[in-house]
C-alpha cells in the first residue's frame, strides 16, 4: 500500500462513511486506474483517438451506441443540453450561452430541481438552456409534461438521485415515450448509480454517469447514448466544453475503471460492506437512546446503509450534533447526514480501507458515551447549525 499522503499534505486523516460524495474525494480509485493515470501521464496520445477508444469501452458496458468522457457529471449535463440546443452547427457551438433563435428549453421535474452541491438547473442554464418545470415538488403528471412541451422545447433532463421527491413522480419510460412523441431528447442524469443499461433501455437518449463514484475512477463524466447526440456533446468542446475538458490521464483512468468494473468481484465487496453494517449494528444495539436499522438505497443500487436514530433525551445528544462531533477529533468519521434533522443519519459502507469499519465503531461509542456523561442534551438549534455552515463556506481561505 502506498505511503498516506495526507499527512504530508497536512490534511485530516478522515474515514468516509458518508458514501460517494465529492466533497470527500467522490471514492477510492481502483488500482488498474491508478496504474493508467501514472502510465499515460508522461506521454503524448491524440486526443480526439484516446476519447475513440473510451468511447468503444463505454458502448461495451453500456450497450450505447457511443460514449464520451468530460471533466464531471454535472458538466455533462451542460455538454448534453448544449448538444440538444446546436446539433452539429460549429457556429452555434461557438455561440453559447447566447442560444439566438435556437430552441432552447429545457424541461424537468419540479421534485428534481435539487443540489448535488449545486443546484442542477444551473447546469442547464450555463449552456443557454431555458429551464421549465414540470408540475409541482410534491407531485408531476404526464399531462403536465405534455403540456409543457411547445415549439421552443429541445430537451427534457430527468434526474436519478436519493435527493429528488421518491414519491408522485413522472417514471422514466413515461417521461420518454411523451417526449420523444415530440422530438424532444431525454438526459438523464444518473451520477451515482449501478446500473449502466438500464437508463438507456428505459428510453433515455443519452445517461451521463461519474466516472469517480461507483465506478472507482478519477473525476469524470461519462455520456452514454445515441452516436449522433454523442457526436454532438463532444463537439461541444470547441465551445463552452473547453472549459470543462478532460486530461488524457483522467480518460485512460475512467477506460481501465470501466474494465475493471467488468472483472470486479461484486459479491465480495457486498460481503465486506456487509460486515462492515454487522458490526456497526451490534456496536449500536442496547444503546440508550439509540436506534439502528440497516437499510436498503433509494435508488435501488445494491448496497445497504445503517440507519442511526437518535433520541436526543435519552442519548443526551441530537442526531445533528452526534455527526458534528464524530466529524471532530484525530479519528475524523463523516457521516451521511444530510437528513440529520430528522433525528438520523446514515453510515455508508462503500468507501472503507480495511479496519476502517472498527474505528468508525470505537468512535460511535467514545462520542456517545462522552454524551452520557454530559449533564445538559447536547443541543445546537438547527438554524444555528446551517448557519455556521454558511458561514465556514464564506471563510473559506481562513
Amino acid at each position: 500500500m502506498t505511503q498516506d499522503i495526507r499527512a504530508q499534505l497536512g490534511l485530516r486523516p478522515v474515514i468516509n462513511v458518508s458514501g460517494t460524495m465529492t466533497s470527500l474525494g467522490a471514492s477510492i480509485v481502483v488500482p488498474e486506474a491508478v496504474d493508467a493515470v501514472t502510465r499515460v501521464l508522461s506521454q503524448f496520445v491524440e486526443m480526439g483517438e484516446l476519447h475513440r477508444r473510451a468511447s468503444e469501452t463505454i458502448v461495451d458496458l453500456t450497450g450505447a451506441e457511443a460514449g464520451f468522457v468530460t471533466a464531471s457529471c454535472s458538466a455533462a449535463i451542460s455538454l448534453a443540453v448544449a448538444a440538444a440546443i446546436t446539433g452539429n452547427n460549429l457556429w452555434a457551438i461557438e455561440q453559447l450561452p447566447d442560444t439566438g433563435e435556437l430552441k432552447n428549453e429545457v424541461l424537468i421535474q419540479t421534485g428534481h430541481m435539487v443540489s448535488y452541491g449545486a443546484p442542477v438547473e444551473q447546469a442547464i442554464r450555463i449552456a443557454g438552456g431555458k429551464v421549465v418545470p414540470v408540475g409541482q415538488a410534491t407531485s408531476a403528471y404526464a399531462y403536465q409534461l405534455a403540456g409543457a412541451i411547445t415549439e421552443r422545447t429541445v430537451a427534457a433532463v430527468f434526474v436519478v438521485s436519493h435527493h429528488v421527491v421518491d414519491y408522485a413522480q413522472i417514471p422514466l419510460k413515461t417521461f420518454a415515450e411523451i417526449c420523444h412523441a415530440r422530438g424532444v431528447k431525454v438526459i438523464v442524469d444518473a451520477a451515482s448509480e449501478y446500473d449502466l443499461r438500464k437508463f438507456l433501455l428505459d428510453g433515455a437518449d443519452v445517461v451521463l454517469y461519474s466516472g469517480h463514484k461507483f465506478l472507482g475512477g478519477p473525476t469524470s463524466g461519462i455520456c452514454a447514448g445515441e452516436k449522433e447526440f454523442v457526436r454532438n456533446i463532444y463537439l461541444q468542446n470547441r465551445g463552452i466544453g473547453r472549459g470543462m475538458k478532460i486530461g488524457k490521464e483522467g480518460i485512460a483512468g475512467v477506460i481501465a475503471a470501466l474494465e475493471a468494473w467488468k472483472v470486479r468481484d461484486h459479491d465480495g465487496i457486498r460481503a465486506r460492506e456487509q460486515k462492515a453494517l454487522d458490526l456497526w449494528l451490534e456496536t449500536l444495539t442496547g444503546r440508550t437512546g439509540v436506534t439502528a436499522t440497516i437499510v436498503p438505497d433509494p435508488t435501488d443500487n445494491p448496497l445497504d446503509r445503517l440507519k442511526v436514530a437518535i433520541d436526543p433525551e435519552l442519548a443526551r445528544i441530537t442526531a445533528w450534533d452526534l455527526a458534528s462531533a464524530l466529524a471532530r477529533g484525530d479519528r475524523p468519521v463523516i457521516v451521511r447526514d444530510h437528513e440529520a434533522e430528522h433525528g438520523h443519519f446514515f453510515l455508508d459502507p462503500c468507501n472503507l480501507h480495511p479496519d476502517e469499519e472498527s474505528i468508525v465503531a470505537e468512535r460511535l461509542l467514545e462520542e456517545l458515551e462522552r454524551a452520557q456523561r454530559s449533564n445538559e442534551v447536547i443541543f445546537t438549534p438547527l438554524n444555528e447549525r446551517w448557519l455556521a455552515q454558511e458561514a465556514a463556506i464564506l471563510k473559506w481561505l481562513d
